[in-house]
Order: C-alpha cells, then sequence, then structure tokens
C-alpha cells in the first residue's frame, strides 16, 4: 500500500489589547493594525481554526522532497475556500447587473442593492473600506 507524507495546519489566533488615543475609531483601527509591537501578545486555544491540509507529497518522511501532490480543495482551509469562491461569486453578479433585463420588476430597489453589493466586494478584494452605501443599501 502506498504511503504519503501529509502536512496539516491550523491557525491559531494571537490577540492583544491595547488603547489608542486617535481622532475617531477608524483612525484608532488604522493605528492599531500599524503597531508592531507584539511582546504582550496572548493565544487564543479555544477558538483556533479546523486543521487543513498545506501539503502532500507521495513516500514516507517526503515532506518539500520532491514533487508536491496536489491536494483535493475539500481539504483546504475552509476560510481560503469561501474567499476564492467569493471571487467567482462576484464575477457571475458583475455579469448579471450587465445583463439588459436584469433584476424583477422593481429594479431601482434591486439595482440600487446589487451596485451596492458589486462595489463592496471590490472594496474587499482591493483591501479598501467598504463604499459609502445610499438609501440603506449594504
Amino acid at each position: 500500500m502506498p504511503a504519503f507524507t501529509i502536512e496539516t495546519t491550523y491557525r491559531l489566533p494571537v490577540y492583544r489589547q491595547r488603547s489608542y488615543e486617535a481622532e475617531n475609531l477608524d483612525a484608532a483601527c488604522a493605528l492599531a493594525i500599524a503597531d508592531e509591537g507584539w511582546d504582550d501578545e496572548k493565544s487564543d486555544v479555544e477558538t483556533s481554526g479546523d486543521t487543513y491540509v498545506t501539503g502532500a507529497w507521495e513516500g514516507r518522511d517526503a515532506a518539500h522532497r520532491g514533487r508536491a501532490l496536489g491536494i483535493p480543495s475539500q481539504f483546504g482551509e475552509q476560510i481560503q475556500r469561501k474567499a476564492d469562491h467569493y471571487e467567482v461569486l462576484l464575477g457571475l453578479l458583475k455579469v448579471l447587473a450587465q445583463a439588459p433585463d436584469a433584476g424583477p420588476p422593481d429594479g431601482p430597489f434591486w439595482r440600487q442593492r446589487l451596485d451596492a453589493a458589486i462595489a463592496r466586494a471590490e472594496a474587499i478584494l482591493a483591501g479598501e473600506p467598504d463604499p459609502e452605501t445610499v438609501g440603506g443599501a449594504s
């Protein structure tokens, strides 16, 4: 029977709690993200992530020796699988938005929410803040 070397990983949240003086919440969050000091870090073992496969090789004790095997997507990190699929869904939503007869009869109501969803998705992919929404669409 063949042997395989499988590398698995789980994410362990590490956090810190600090106070920042700033003009508003956005500025305080930016300061916290830019703060590179982690000498007071704590590990949150209670909320560690699920185990997922990060590498596979044919043979016993073969990690990082030879050709890595492709890992079936169902064994990948769940949050990354969602993020990868998110881009596919965004693309489909954008195609639907361009259809001449896109949307149900209450077009403006639906269209406003569609445009807001596309703008927010694009901001997330670009690592930018959520765009301002109009009329409660989000």
